[in-house]
């Protein structure tokens, strides 16, 4: 009997990469000419999942971001991790926006991800097992068939693809 392989597609990010970009992101904002003497703030709430910049104008803002998704992608990290919510005023005439840190599939999209893999037509099948997408085959070279075509199209999430075995 043949061997069934797997992997799975979900949205998990690594918290320890997350946490170690934003704190490259205040390291080099404290030393830039350009923030210098202006107020900001860099504050990841972990039990919301939500990220606050606050800056004092929207140019600094979106230089400020602008730096958060560099150091996100420096760390192998989507810059689909971040949903804006709002951006604001603040108090003391600063702005304040505010992001939904995303690390989950959300069942409207990992339906059509699965759609798109019966799609294909390839011996494969496709599960939504809570937060991830099982993908099981017994042909390894259908499964990275699958991987390459999931990679190419563009969806809110940022998928990773692990646990091939």
């Amino acid at each position: 009997m043949a061997k069934e392989h797997s992997f799975d597609i979900s949205a998990k990010i690594n918290l320890q990469d997350f946490k170690d970009a934003l704190n490259q992101v205040d390291r080099e904002v404290s030393n830039r000419y350009d923030f210098k003497g202006t107020t900001y703030d860099i504050n990841y709430k972990e039990s919301e999942k939500v990220l606050v910049l606050v800056a004092s104008s929207d140019n600094k803002l979106e230089a400020l971001f602008d730096i958060v998704v560099a150091k996100l992608l420096k760390h192998k990290l989507s810059s689909k991790v971040l949903d804006e919510l709002r951006v604001e005023d603040a108090s003391g005439s600063t702005r304040k926006a505010t992001y939904k840190v995303v690390d989950y599939i959300e069942s409207k999209e990992a339906k059509k991800i699965t759609a798109e893999i019966k799609k294909m037509k390839l011996k494969v099948t496709a599960h939504i097992e809570g937060d991830s997408i099982r993908v099981k085959g017994k042909n390894l070279d259908d499964l990275q068939k699958v991987i390459a075509h999931i990679r190419s199209g563009e969806y809110e999430a940022p998928l990773i693809f692990e646990n091939m075995r």
